[in-house]
């Protein structure tokens, strides 16, 4: 049975070993070592595995397999991203609250978010909601802040502060026979998720994938408010979620030379939204229903003179439909509908083994309308046209990359006035530098020049917009080491950076409730910080092993606008000073374990610091066992959570209280 489960693993990390490759499901042509990919038609050759891809990265860069997920009891996205050096959360609780990301003091706008090579967008707030996606059909997660060291990208990869990569599971490779996974999920406060993968070869050439998955939860749990010396207890009202998501690939390879990829999806979740908590009262009747629709295509080709082209193609459509019964004559009803149309080429070159060259243009058309007439009503529409140009070079123990982005974004609106026409060119450049032949000790550089248009909430939202309102503009610089060794019995890993960012006009999302920002324009942040990230594997035997992972952040996220200003060097709102987590894991052949946790310092709910804003830090600790029967090449895998083990009252968003001690159980069956 753990021989089972350990081939299955060994399978997974192969496959990994295509990591930073938009394609990594493709079949493949060729060995671009400069690239760092490796395609595959039929089998994988491994080039390096994940942690020396880490260690070797000119910028910093963080990789959750799908593997090490289970071996340290991840739960879902969230849970993930808490175990990633640098990132900040942004939590409303329950398996249906708002969850967005920020990275190093940035806002959630400036952390792009990729799915399968494209990245997602959101033109009305520009911040992606990571509840969307669960971790059942997800190989790997990646999260690296500067500059991509693949640089066969889309320019619009290259555009965010920091990208998050979401890469789903591939294609069945070496037979023709149908491979199913299906799997329940069932847990507190109401809590179900049905989930079911199909995906066959149909012929040498084509294979598809139909995923399906639906997740049910009242989310009505309890909490404690403390007033003074009183505790007052209730349960979380108006939560309930109600959500579904489907999913169609398919990849054809006619030949070692081309292949095509593409994806039909839709979302649709109906849901409640839990108002603020306050000391008497948790009355909210609002709702909102969030519908998503997109198809994108991808097609690669290469020769064998060193030339390979990548186009990518996509069309997204968006609804939020938000109500408000509570409110006079519905007043804050309010639609909203976006629609992107988007097209990207990629072209890179590469003469020679220790030399790349890329060129990107991006194409992006975005509108945005609106039924409420207090809303945004400009009925807004950007052209977006984004070009980066790329040289790599690798040789020895140096690696090198410079990248120069230019970035137009053309505002217009239907009705009223329209916000400014924005135009920029940004730099950046990053390099590696092994400090020892013989070990895996690397010096890191890295500097990266960035800015980030406003978004259509920001220019057009009611009484709060304005279509003068400057772009965020950043730089951002790191220097850091990193050192992998690997023995018979153990594999360890370190990386310790340091970095400082500087930020210009910049605009920060306070939030009002789960649907309704209000922004205000900062003007100078500085965020001083350092990361410390460790792993270790040790193999006791050949049935038993041990995981440990750790990291831990300091961030000092100061305003810097105006000297003579009281808040002046106070920490920006919702950035903690320190946050860090801790898991280790135990693979056994009987039921194998993982006891983890998680933690942010205090936080300031608005940049003002006032009294009684202050939101306490919190530590989070989980517990996971799960077990893998296997039989005639069939599996079943057993899996049990056990969330906030020590019942812990805590926010992550001011007066949205986290669920506490909850549990959850999972059956996945595998053919």
């Amino acid at each position: 049975m753990y021989l089972c489960s350990a081939m299955r693993r060994n399978r997974h990390i192969l496959l990994i070993a295509c990591l930073m490759t938009n394609i990594a499901q493709g079949q493949a042509v060729r060995n671009d070592t400069i690239t760092d990919r490796t395609h595959q038609l039929r089998e994988v050759t491994v080039t390096e595995s994940r942690r020396q891809h880490e260690v070797k990265s000119t910028a910093p860069l963080r990789i959750l397999d799908h593997e090490q997920m289970l071996s340290l009891g991840v739960t879902d996205v969230a849970d993930a991203l808490h175990r990633m050096a640098g990132v900040t959360l942004r939590d409303y609780g329950g398996a249906g609250g708002l969850k967005t990301v920020s990275v190093r003091g940035f806002s959630a706008k400036h952390t792009g978010v990729s799915y399968d090579g494209i990245m997602l967008s959101d033109c009305q707030s520009g911040e992606i909601d990571l509840s969307r996606y669960s971790l059942d059909n997800v190989a790997y997660l990646s999260l690296v802040v500067g500059d991509n060291d693949d640089i066969f990208i889309p320019a619009r990869n290259a555009s965010a502060s920091a990208v998050l990569n979401i890469q789903t599971i591939g294609m069945p490779t070496g037979d023709k026979n149908p491979h199913l996974t299906a799997q329940v999920k069932a847990g507190s406060f109401g809590y179900v998720s049905p989930f079911l993968r199909y995906e066959q070869n149909l012929s040498e050439t084509f294979a598809l994938s139909v995923v399906g998955e639906y997740t049910y939860a009242e989310n009505d749990y309890p909490y404690e408010v403390k007033n003074v010396t009183q505790v007052v207890k209730d349960y979380r009202k108006n939560s309930r979620m109600n959500t579904g998501h489907g999913e169609l690939n398919f990849v054809w390879t006619p030949n070692a030379f081309n292949r095509l990829s593409g994806k039909v999806y839709y979302y649709d979740n109906d849901r409640q939204l839990p108002g603020q908590v306050h000391y008497y009262t948790n009355v909210s009747k609002e709702t909102l229903r969030d519908r998503n629709a997109f198809g994108q295509l991808q097609y690669l080709t290469h020769n064998r003179s060193g030339w390979s082209l990548k186009w990518s193609a996509k069309f997204n459509w968006n609804a939020s439909i938000y109500k408000d019964p509570l409110t006079a004559k519905n007043q804050n009803d309010g639609s909203y509908w976006q629609r992107e149309a988007y097209t990207s080429a990629a072209v890179l070159y590469t003469p020679s083994e220790v030399w790349a060259f890329d060129y990107s243009l991006d194409y992006g058309y975005n509108n945005l309308t609106s039924s409420a007439e207090r809303t945004i009503n400009n009925k807004p529409y950007r052209h977006t046209i984004l070009q980066s140009a790329t040289a790599k070079y690798r040789s020895g123990r140096l690696t090198a990359l410079a990248r120069l982005l230019y970035s137009l974004y053309l505002n217009d609106a239907q009705m009223g006035e329209s916000a400014r026409n924005m135009r920029r060119l940004s730099p950046s450049v990053s390099l590696s530098y092994k400090l020892v032949e013989d070990q895996d000790l690397f010096l890191r550089a890295s500097y990266k020049n960035i800015f980030r248009s406003p978004t259509f909430n920001e220019s057009y939202y009611y009484h709060m917009g304005s279509t003068d309102l400057l772009p965020e503009s950043t730089d951002q610089y790191n220097i850091g080491m990193t050192y992998n060794t690997q023995s018979e019995s153990c594999d360890f890993q370190i990386t310790l950076d340091g970095y400082y960012n500087h930020v210009r006009d910049m605009i920060v999302a306070v939030p009002y409730n789960m649907f309704i920002w209000t922004c205000i324009n900062v003007g100078k942040v500085s965020v001083l910080g350092a990361e410390l990230t460790a792993n270790a594997t040790c193999r006791l035997n050949q049935e038993n092993s041990l995981q440990l992972s750790g990291n831990y952040s300091y961030q000092q996220a100061e305003n810097r606008t105006n000297p003579d200003s009281p808040f002046y060097g106070y920490q920006i709102a919702y950035m903690p000073k320190h946050t860090g987590s801790v898991a280790i894991g135990w693979e056994n052949p009987w039921v194998s374990l993982s006891l983890h946790g998680s933690g942010v310092s205090s936080r300031w709910a608005n940049n003002q610091h006032y009294e009684g804003t202050e939101i306490y830090g919190y530590w989070d600790t989980g517990l996971t066992a799960w077990h893998t029967f296997c039989w005639n090449g069939q599996s079943l895998e057993a899996r049990f959570d056990l969330k906030n083990l020590f019942d812990q009252q805590y926010e992550i968003v001011r007066l949205y209280p986290m669920p506490g001690r909850s549990w959850q159980v999972s059956l996945k069956y595998q053919l």
